[in-house]
């Protein structure tokens, strides 16, 4: 079994900082406009959201590329081994 290395394994924690990024900068902006914290704070939680089900479904759109195939056939036939 091999290691992940250590881009695969901060691969969520990216994409959580990037939507908490475009959250933030939603909330600062509604906070300029409206002065009004709740609706900053709604607004923040609306766009983490809505950035991180649209991230994610964009990374599940991607198929894997030759080196992920083989990582993956490599995985189901250590697993079919260790069943046995």
């Amino acid at each position: 079994m091999t290691i992940p290395t250590l881009r695969d394994r901060l691969k969520p924690l990216e994409l959580i900082v990037v939507s908490a990024a475009l959250g933030l900068f939603t909330g600062l902006v509604v906070m300029m406009v409206s002065r009004d914290w709740i609706l900053s704070a709604v607004s923040f939680g609306i766009a983490f959201i809505v950035a991180l089900v649209a991230m994610a479904m964009f990374v599940l759109a991607i198929k894997p590329n030759k080196r992920e195939l083989l990582d993956i056939e490599e995985l189901d036939s250590s697993a079919e081994k260790s069943a046995h």
